[in-house]
């Protein structure tokens, strides 16, 4: 039987590099980060696939290659504070902590956000800030943030977050009910830009 480690190689180079994700820093992130210990153990078979799992409550941990687009677009260079919007599994959340200085993570779900924690104490991201809550609120008393990175899709921007970008920090979020684009919003000296991305389906944001 193929090792998790092994699958996490494959993943890294036929899912990601061989998809056009070029950014290094992300690549060895996710070749470090062990997916299969942020899935349910029932379906930890098919932990490296590349699409969405169910994680219970409704949610999902996202495929990889669009977690991979996400972090590639937000170009963390380390020392960055960043803020994510639906912990769900914690995959993601520990991606982030292998990219950033600080992460702050908001979970609606209170038995994810819990199972969240324990799986990232042990995985060893333990210093990752996490608190349940309406993440369209963002973190105001740690804000500004460099990166926010939204895992549920609003039906609009919540002013919140765009109030809580750091001068030259990024937020990419999924936008939309029935169609939804992943969408680029970065703070200028100018104002705030915005770029339509990739077309996704993300769960809805609570």
């Amino acid at each position: 039987m193929t090792s998790y480690a092994d699958q996490r190689r494959t993943m890294v180079r036929d899912q990601l590099g061989q998809r056009g994700i070029s950014d290094s820093r992300v690549l060895a992130a996710f070749a470090r980060v062990p997916r299969h210990c942020y899935v349910p153990q029932a379906r930890r078979a098919h932990a490296y696939t590349d699409h969405p799992l169910a994680i219970g409550a409704d949610q999902t941990i996202s495929q990889p290659y669009v977690v991979a687009y996400m972090l590639s677009v937000i170009s963390l260079q380390g020392a960055e504070r960043v803020l994510e919007l639906g912990t769900g599994s914690g995959y993601q959340t520990a991606l982030l902590a292998e990219l950033a200085d600080q992460v702050y993570s908001i979970e609606f779900f209170a038995n994810l956000a819990a199972r969240a924690r324990r799986v990232l104490d042990d995985t060893g991201y333990g210093r990752v800030a996490l608190r349940v809550g309406d993440g369209r609120m963002g973190w105001p008393e740690a804000a500004p943030f460099d990166a926010i990175v939204c895992s549920a899709a609003p039906a609009t921007i919540p002013p919140a977050l765009t109030e809580q970008l750091a001068p030259g920090g990024r937020l990419i979020l999924p936008l939309g009910v029935e169609r939804q684009h992943l969408v680029l919003l970065e703070r200028r000296p100018t104002g705030l830009s915005q770029r339509k991305l990739l077309p996704v389906r993300f769960v809805p944001m609570q």
